[in-house]
């Protein structure tokens, strides 16, 4: 991490408890996936340059406003590597759950107009010093719990607060500075995917789980098929079976979120999509929530809306699961934090970098 952009301590002394949620219990049960804010905030579309007008009330519904300052120049995205976390929100009102089942962390890089994605198991041991030990879907909720008991924060002061102290957290797991949070409820996914008029995927197994309480009905057969948003949630959330298929592991379903994250690359820069964007948009709009200001958005667009699959490494940690976490690959983990600090070199990663951008990412 640059020593020009030191993080605050932290207190030893964190929240556990999940705190419960406002607002009405979504359906699609309890696996989210965030992939959505990283390809609508970052790859967008030639339609989308061309016809940016339209854009505006959708941009005011996701971004932070301005507020009349303007970002510096040596600030922009098209001048300065940046660095996301995204986050897919698990609230259900059931259970009092606030988790963050599904954390990316991306950095990108305006030279060579290239990305990395690191994604988290939920379950892992963060292990971080100067944090209680929580699994890594948990620190959201114990950060929101904190804004709203210790600080006396309300209402949107308490889910920023959370943004900013898992932004913060994970900047110091990886060694790098994050400038931006963008969270999205999984209701956007389903969203989005429809919008797009479906993904392209190969299933890698036959995958059937029925859940009636919250109507889950998981039922895909192995082999490559095209998936509408409900049924490609349930390709990334499935996790095990109740109608006698093979149970999968967090981190199958990390590489299958790879997949899908490529997949919607692929849509949205087909010639179909160009016409969907006002579609799409809106979708996002009314599921996603990030502390990036609008004209930054705006930054972001234009600099990466041409970036191709192949010059996105995708790199999914792994580990050892020993209840009630797993334990990340430390080897893995290195290769992950250099392959994040090398995309925010200002020339870009090396060519020769020792990140085998073959085995990490995920393949067609």
């Amino acid at each position: 991490m640059s020593q020009d952009t030191p993080l605050p301590s932290r207190r030893d002394k964190r929240t556990a408890k999940a705190i419960k949620p406002p607002g009405k219990k979504f359906r699609w049960g309890r696996f989210v996936f965030l992939l959505l804010s990283l390809i609508i905030v970052v790859l967008g579309t030639y339609a989308g340059i061309l016809y940016f007008d339209s854009w505006q009330g959708n941009l005011n519904k996701i971004g932070k406003p301005n507020n009349g300052s303007v970002i510096p120049k040596e600030e922009r995205a098209q001048n300065k590597p940046i660095a996301l976390v995204l986050l897919g929100l698990d609230t259900r009102p059931e259970t009092g759950s606030m988790n963050t089942d599904v954390m990316m962390v991306a950095s990108f890089n305006p030279e060579t107009k290239t990305a990395t994605v690191v994604s988290i198991p939920r379950d892992s041991d963060m292990d971080i010093d100067g944090y209680k030990k929580h699994k890594a879907n948990a620190y959201y909720s114990a950060f929101s719990r904190e804004g709203r008991n210790e600080k006396n924060l309300e209402g949107d002061a308490v889910a920023a607060y959370a943004r900013d102290e898992t932004r913060l957290m994970l900047s110091r797991f990886f060694d790098i500075k994050i400038d931006y949070t963008a969270v999205i409820d999984f209701r956007g996914f389903v969203d989005v995917v429809d919008a797009l008029g479906g993904v392209d995927v190969t299933v890698d197994k036959d995958m059937r789980y029925v859940d009636n309480a919250d109507g889950t009905n998981i039922d895909l057969k192995e082999g490559a098929q095209e998936l509408d948003g409900e049924q490609a949630l349930g390709f990334v959330r499935y996790r095990q079976s109740n109608r006698g298929t093979a149970q999968s592991s967090d981190f199958e379903r990390n590489e299958r979120q790879s997949q899908v994250l490529g997949a919607i690359t692929d849509r949205m820069k087909s010639l179909g999509t160009v016409t969907k964007i006002d579609g799409i948009l809106n979708a996002v709009g009314d599921n996603m929530r990030t502390d990036i200001p609008k004209a930054q958005i705006e930054n972001i667009i234009k600099t990466y809306f041409g970036i191709n699959r192949s010059s996105i490494r995708f790199i999914p940690l792994e580990g050892e699961w020993k209840s009630p976490y797993v334990y990340l690959n430390q080897e893995k983990l290195a290769e992950a934090k250099q392959a994040l600090a090398e995309e925010l070199i200002p020339d870009g990663r090396p060519t020769a970098s020792p990140v085998n951008s073959a085995t990490a990412s995920t393949e067609e």
